[in-house]
């Protein structure tokens, strides 16, 4: 009987809305096993998730019969709502809209893992927003600046 045989790779990167540091040491672990088993309820598999106080990247391996932008939006409002039930702030957790998704080889995996693993390391030397626009220069992401996330400088 013939199969379905893939092998999809993707790093997504997103945000906290108006680039607010809300994503405290305390809570990050947390967040990311709540993404982490957000992803493997839709039947997808969890790489690498990292990230800064004010956005996040995560490597899946993705399934041909996952659409990636329910994903992101279902790991969005969920991750909105669990934030602001568990962690009350004056600002009401929110993430920006939008977000970016990058493609890979098997053989750029262990590299894309490390990279995502050492994200507070590497933003002691690069900001997001020159992390993000190399991002879309790699890959030949036409873009506006416009409609980018909101910088803070």
């Amino acid at each position: 009987m013939a199969g379905t045989f893939s092998q999809i790779y993707i790093q997504i990167v997103f945000a906290v809305k108006g680039r607010n540091s809300l994503i405290s040491e305390s809570l990050e672990e947390e967040l990311y096993r709540y993404i982490t088993g957000i992803v493997s309820n839709k039947g997808q598999k969890m790489l690498a998730i990292n990230g800064m106080p004010d956005h996040i990247h995560f490597l899946i391996g993705m399934k041909p019969n996952c659409c990636l932008s329910d994903l992101v939006r279902e790991i969005k409002k969920s991750t909105n709502d669990w934030v602001n039930g568990k962690v009350p702030n004056k600002i009401k957790f929110q993430w920006q809209e939008g977000y970016g998704a990058f493609s890979y080889s098997q053989s750029s995996l262990n590299n894309v893992i490390a990279y995502i693993q050492k994200q507070k390391e590497h933003h002691r030397k690069k900001s997001f927003r020159e992390e993000y626009k190399e991002f879309l220069s790699y890959f030949q992401i036409d873009h506006k600046e416009e409609y980018l996330f909101e910088w803070i400088e």
